[in-house]
């Protein structure tokens, strides 16, 4: 079964057209807090997602003492707290300084950093890009206004929008193909190339021409006899002047960017956001991110280069970003390690869990050892440091929560907006709804029919938690080859407020009429499904999807959109939330 690729946002404004921004962002924070019809929301920055056992407790007394006691992870990897008082937002701040996740308040918004979530657990990638991680984070808070070359310039980066993405990825393509405005990616020889804009181009690229690719070894000879450690060869000019001069006036959003050191991609990455911010000033704009910048005043390979030279950073242009092995995030279950432990790698319903959900995935942390968490731009976690005998245990634990720990789960591939009652334009109570879909879909298999089977499920318990309403059904064995792949999300950029919006996981393995007799599918993967409460379809995902479209208290309108303009493919059908399981088995093909 062939892997769903990540599919592009719908965010990008058609063709040339930049977005005419009339206000400063409103991208809610720690400090900044959001109102909804639920109380407020927090959004706590979480750089890759990284949460020793200390912080992610912290975050758990966070959400039950001051919140409504649950927590959602967002498409950044980040955290939000809702339903907080409205006169909580001190207590909140101080409690976050504590626990070491306010490091710097004038930063509070800008530190968006995405990173390969099982990075230096699986062997898999050329680099462990948790360092770059803590490295980039410091870099976005310096607030130095002298220092070292380039080191001054940082202090500008507080500036930054709240919707500004890093991307550091550790060579396996996964958070490459997310579309962040900078993207590092980590590469064979110990170095990495850095990007500005969008996702990478695809499968197909080449190296750049007359480059090389050295291994570690040679590398280090070259830097210890003075030739090149960028991979151009020993007749290379290694000063920073022949990096600007090599540097082409091409858009870097065509897919081209800069090889740079390993020593220097974040220092690297967090000078290409101040290029960014000079590239906004200099157009006069209001751009949040860097495809929305006007055309003559684009990034490009030349202007950066110039800029990291400057800074005392080598650059090479590459025509190309080498293609990365695989964009597939981590599936659910266990994932051995090199050094003889494994990783257990967690999707959550909706992207929600309930405060005994957190408090056992912060028991598992410091039970397995590694004392440390990662939240995933797919909705998920990671729980690294696993003795192969314990992994088994810990995830039946996980799985009688109603955490999905099996890749062949019916609510991988579901997602849905925040709905009532924490959104006043909402018109239903989409997440309850989206949970008697998959309950319908668990009780088709269990059944054992293979097609959907309608009930009456506890809706206010789903709503209350969809994370616990249906536990992970369908616990069979699943080659790992035949792993779903979730579509690239991301934080909507319209000016809406994303709060809570998601797609777990993968398209799921839903009843199919085309299936092997060990449960296989024959036929390409469904597209995956969204659930919105009102028009503005908030968080949607890109590409080809099914829209479930509430259109009163009960009722849903079902349709396949493409990729083309986010055109209906089909015409659209009107059924009950209680129809709708089947409705949308239908648009996906999938009875």
């Amino acid at each position: 079964m062939l892997a769903a690729m990540p599919l592009p946002p719908t965010t990008n404004p058609p063709g040339d057209e930049t977005p005419v921004r009339g206000r400063d962002d409103a991208c809610p924070g720690a400090l900044r807090l959001h109102r909804a019809d639920d109380g407020s929301l927090a959004r706590i920055r979480v750089p890759g997602g990284l949460l020793t056992g200390r912080q992610a407790e912290a975050l758990g007394r966070v959400s039950e003492e001051l919140g409504d006691g649950r927590l959602d992870i967002t498409s950044r990897g980040n955290a939000q707290v809702r339903g907080l008082a409205a006169g909580c937002g001190a207590e909140l701040a101080a409690r976050l300084r504590a626990a070491g996740l306010l490091p710097s308040d004038r930063h509070d918004r800008v530190r968006n950093i995405v990173a390969s979530p099982l990075s230096g657990l699986d062997g898999r990638g050329h680099a462990d890009v948790v360092a770059w991680v803590r490295e980039l984070d410091a870099a976005l808070c310096d607030d130095s206004p002298t220092g070292p070359a380039g080191r001054g310039e940082l202090s500008t980066l507080s500036g930054l929008s709240g919707r500004f993405l890093f991307a550091l990825d550790d060579g396996r393509g996964d958070v490459a193909a997310l579309g962040a405005d900078v993207t590092l990616i980590a590469t064979a020889d110990g170095g990495a190339v850095l990007r500005c804009g969008g996702p990478l181009p695809g499968p197909g690229v080449s190296p750049p021409s007359g480059a090389t690719h050295p291994d570690t070894a040679t590398r280090r000879a070259r830097r210890t006899d003075g030739s090149d450690p960028l991979g151009r060869g020993a007749e290379a000019n290694t000063g920073g002047e022949g990096a600007a001069s090599l540097a082409t006036d091409g858009s870097m959003a065509g897919g081209g960017g800069l090889r740079v050191r390993g020593e220097d991609a974040p220092r690297a990455a967090a000078l290409a956001a101040v290029e960014f911010l000079t590239r906004v000033r200099e157009s006069g704009t209001r751009a949040w991110r860097v495809r929305e910048l006007p055309a003559e005043h684009a990034m490009t390979t030349g202007g950066l280069a110039a800029r990291l030279a400057g800074a005392g950073i080598e650059a090479v242009p590459v025509e190309h970003t080498p293609a990365p092995a695989s964009a597939a995030p981590p599936a659910p279950g266990s994932v051995p390690g090199p050094n003889g432990r494994h990783a257990l790698s967690i999707a959550l319903p909706l992207g929600r869990v309930s405060a005994a959900q957190w408090r056992l995935l912060t028991t598992l942390a410091s039970r397995g050892g590694a004392e440390e968490l990662r939240m995933t731009p797919w909705r998920g976690v990671v729980l690294p440091g696993f003795a192969p005998d314990d992994a088994p245990g810990a995830l039946s634990e996980l799985a009688g929560a109603g955490l999905v720990t099996t890749p062949d789960s019916p609510w991988l591939g579901v997602g849905a907006c925040t709905g009532r009652p924490g959104c006043a334009k909402s018109l239903a109570d989409v997440r309850a709804d989206a949970a008697r879909m998959v309950a319908d879909v668990t009780r088709g298999r269990a059944a054992g029919t293979g097609r959907v089977v309608a009930g009456a499920p506890d809706t206010a318990g789903a709503s209350a938690n969809p994370a616990g309403a249906v536990a992970d059904p369908a616990r069979r064995d699943v080659d790992p080859a035949r792993r779903d792949v979730d579509p690239a999300r991301r934080d909507a950029d319209s000016g809406h407020v994303d709060t809570g919006h998601v797609v777990v996981g993968g398209s799921p393995p839903w009843p199919l009429s085309g299936t092997t007799s060990g449960g296989g599918r024959t036929g390409p993967e469904p597209p995956p499904v969204y659930v919105s409460g009102c028009e503005r379809r908030c968080g949607h995902p890109g590409g080809r999807w099914v829209d479930a479209l509430a259109i009163g208290d009960t009722g849903y309108r079902v349709t396949v959109r493409g990729a083309g303009g986010d055109t209906p493919e089909t015409d659209s059908v009107d059924v009950t939330a209680e129809q709708l399981a089947g409705a949308v088995a239908a648009a996906r093909g999938t009875t």
